[in-house]
């Protein structure tokens, strides 16, 4: 990957699709919710870009693209997508996309295990972590702490989903997520307990902004993305520090495919950040932390 014919480093894409042949029952209505969520066709109707296609669309627009999928099966009942599958198309397509990988904690050794192999072996740069999806509190020593400590050790990094999430959003129940699960401050501990680890909130934290931009400043090791909302919606605060104190810490990233970066990227340039920070939330912070 030559970073620097990029214009930007997308840190926050998915690979949806489940592997293994069709979509389990009910993964169409709850990706039909996701769509109505965010007000995105993908999703409504027929089948979610494939990794091959992602890398396809964001090579076009010279963007890298930090990708995974979500493995939430103990929770949702859904198949994840393999994460080495996910790995191979990502070194297939190493120009554009770097690989993340996401290994339900509730696996403990055995997901450490597969951790420490995904990351010697595939070149995972990462692992993604969604609380509401996955059922956990992040600073649960008992259900997480063992695949951190092998993230830690093999030098990889954490990314957590905080706040509201789209995912359930006015299905049933919610489709069952729980949204205390996602509070950043629940971070703030990891961020004690593996202070050499670099972790990465993902999203504004609705409506817990000021307790994630507080974990962001206080932490020296804690990043914040700032996918999943158009930006145009973004709380005054959040675009402050984005602005200001937290200009080295945050990333930009979409939530593909359910925000576009054309859409994000056109929103990001009517809320005045500064002209000489659009450079550092746009690849540079991400070139730092992904040591590219």
């Amino acid at each position: 990957m030559n970073i620097d014919d990029l214009v930007a480093i997308d840190f926050h894409t998915h690979a949806e699709e489940p592997c293994c042949g069709p979509r389990d029952d009910g993964y169409g209505d709850f990706q039909a919710a996701m769509a109505k969520y965010f007000r995105n066709p993908a999703g409504a109707d027929g089948m979610l870009p494939s990794v091959q296609q992602t890398a396809d669309y964001f090579r076009e627009r010279k963007i890298g693209a930090v990708i995974f999928p979500v493995d939430a099966e103990r929770e949702t009942g859904f198949r994840r997508y393999s994460n080495e599958e996910v790995a191979q198309i990502a070194a297939e397509n190493d120009d554009i996309l770097i690989p993340f990988a996401s290994i339900d904690p509730h696996k403990g050794k055995a997901g450490a295990r597969e951790a420490r192999r995904l990351v010697r072996e595939f070149g995972v740069k990462g692992f993604k972590f969604h609380p509401t999806m996955q059922g956990f509190f992040p600073n649960d020593r008992e259900a997480a702490y063992a695949i951190y400590e092998a993230i830690a050790e093999e030098g990889a990094i954490m990314l957590f989903h905080t706040g509201q999430t789209g995912v359930g959003s006015g299905m049933r129940g919610g489709m069952g997520m729980r949204l205390k699960y996602s509070n950043p401050m629940y971070i703030d501990d990891v961020a004690v307990d593996f202070p050499d680890t670099p972790i990465v909130m993902a999203h504004p934290s609705f409506p817990w902004t000021e307790e994630g931009l507080a974990v962001a400043q206080h932490k020296p090791n804690v990043y914040h993305d700032m996918s999943g909302w158009s930006p145009k919606y973004f709380p005054p605060l959040f675009v402050k520090y984005a602005n200001s104190i937290l200009k080295h810490k945050m990333l930009f990233g979409s939530d593909w495919p359910a925000i576009t970066p054309d859409r994000w990227l056109k929103d990001f340039e009517e809320i005045g950040i500064k002209d000489e920070v659009k450079p550092l939330i746009l690849k540079e912070n991400a070139r730092r932390i992904l040591k590219m």
